[in-house]
């Protein structure tokens, strides 16, 4: 099969029925890629800069701001617009924050996709293969900008991370535009065709572990929450934040919110998380020190005691196990036929991928928050990954295997295996029943003297 080029044109007829003017997508000039990218990398930043630098401005109106000024507010929304970048931060006589809410990605990576989809078009970028290209002129000059607004926003009490917000800004425009730029050329079943089979049955498997693990996270994240309400509320009561303050600090723990599903995962899987050094939070059991005053906080009670009732604790260990199921099961229905053997094979690979996603988003969801005993906050990203490799690749491989086997011997493709009664698939054999074929088989065929031969060959089995 001849696979043909997808172009910026052919995706937007499609989408609008098949109608336009025939013709292919033109840039309107030369310029190069990376002049469209650097415009778009600005654009993005700006635009994120903004609308951060106006919420920083409400919360300095409405809140006490003696001995800050307009440059205070400017540095102040620099830093969190790193943050969401996933920057970490060093205070002098405080130690380095590094762990950030996972949910201001989303600002930063909306418009980074936006971006990626103007290079794509303002760039007259027509094969996907290019998409590439678009997206590397999109991520250089972004982290450029980013490592140019680390070194701004440094003052005698904080200072960025250089090298990881070059780092940081480089990866969220790669992967943000150039998926931006892949959805600008096709649709994602289009693009999602252009996979192997078994790629896509891979895919849809640990999408859907992981999905169901997310939904099982926030499940978990939010009864506990619930469960502790009555502390939550009357934690903001003694911030008395007033009114602005309260929606910022709703704001903020809404994006803190990512992170309390990670933890309630690596919670389902066992290893659990910490809150300081020496502390722990399990489900066969749960000890911590005293915890920030902040209200999400409250669903982490501190003290040492059970983190679950005895009833609950086996339906919460069960959940990785349900996600590997669930994810085997996808597997199956998604791949073409799969050998006995393969689906098992396939099973264990989706499992191992599924922990090294979980591993990097518990290494991204927890770090130190300051010196100190808070210097170990979060799950242990090797621990999550081993564990979740394990859990969801042993229960996907047997889920796998079995529901590959049901489904084959449904089907009646299962191979034949010669019993008793059924004929050798070998062939026949000298005296294997009467009206048997006896096969002879001259040995000396190949000799030169016909004198060497016996008079009469013998009968012989063909092995």
């Amino acid at each position: 099969m001849t696979a043909h080029p997808v172009t910026a044109s052919s995706a937007r007829r499609a989408a609008s029925g098949g109608s336009g003017d025939g013709g292919d997508a033109r840039p309107a000039d030369r310029r190069s890629l990376l002049t469209i990218g650097s415009v778009a990398a600005l654009a993005a930043a700006g635009t994120g800069l903004a609308v951060i630098t106006l919420l920083v401005l409400i919360g300095f109106v409405a809140a006490p701001h003696a001995g800050f000024g307009l440059r205070a507010v400017l540095r102040t929304a620099a830093m969190i617009w790193l943050v969401g970048h996933h920057v970490g931060f060093s205070f002098r006589g405080a130690g380095r924050i590094g762990m950030l809410p996972l949910g201001l990605v989303v600002l930063p990576g909306a418009l980074l996709w936006r971006a990626g989809r103007w290079v794509v078009r303002a760039g007259g970028v027509g094969r996907l293969r290019h998409v590439g290209l678009a997206a590397l002129g999109l991520a250089i000059p972004y982290a450029v900008v980013t490592g140019a607004l680390a070194l701004a926003s440094r003052s005698a009490l904080a200072a960025a991370s250089l090298p990881q917000a070059i780092a940081c800004g480089f990866l969220l425009a790669l992967a943000a535009g150039g998926l931006g730029g892949a959805r600008e050329l096709a649709p994602w079943p289009r693009l999602i065709s252009l996979l192997s089979q078994r790629g896509r049955a891979v895919l849809v498997a640990v999408a859907g572990s992981l999905a169901t693990l997310a939904a099982a996270g926030a499940l978990i994240a939010c009864v506990s929450l619930a469960a502790h309400l009555h502390e939550a509320a009357a934690l903001e009561r003694s911030l008395a934040p007033g009114a602005v303050g309260t929606a910022l600090l709703l704001l903020l723990q809404l994006a803190y919110l990512p992170n309390a599903i990670v933890w309630a995962i690596a919670f389902a899987l066992g290893p659990g998380f910490a809150f300081g050094s020496a502390t722990v939070v399990a489900p066969t059991g749960s000890a911590l020190a005293q915890l920030p005053a902040l209200p999400l906080l409250a669903a982490l009670p501190p003290g040492v005691h059970s983190a679950l009732p005895g009833w609950l604790e086996p339906v919460v260990l069960a959940v990785p196990y349900l996600a590997g199921g669930l994810g085997g099961l996808l597997l199956v229905r998604a791949a073409p036929a799969l050998g006995l053997d393969v689906a098992p094979l396939l099973g264990l690979v989706c499992g191992v991928a599924s922990g090294a996603v979980l591993g990097v988003l518990a290494a991204a969801s927890g770090g130190p928050l300051g010196d100190g005993r808070l210097t170990a906050v979060g799950p242990s990203p090797w621990q999550v990954g081993v564990v979740s490799a394990l859990e969801l690749g042993i229960s996907m491989a047997v889920t796998a295997g079995a529901v590959n086997y049901l489904t084959l011997r449904r089907a009646g493709a299962l191979p034949k295996q010669p019993g008793p009664g059924r004929a050798d698939p070998a062939g026949p054999r000298d005296g294997d029943g009467d009206g048997a074929h006896l096969l002879y088989l001259d040995r000396w065929a190949g000799e030169e003297s016909p004198a060497d031969r016996p008079s009469s060959p013998g009968p012989a089995a063909l092995p």
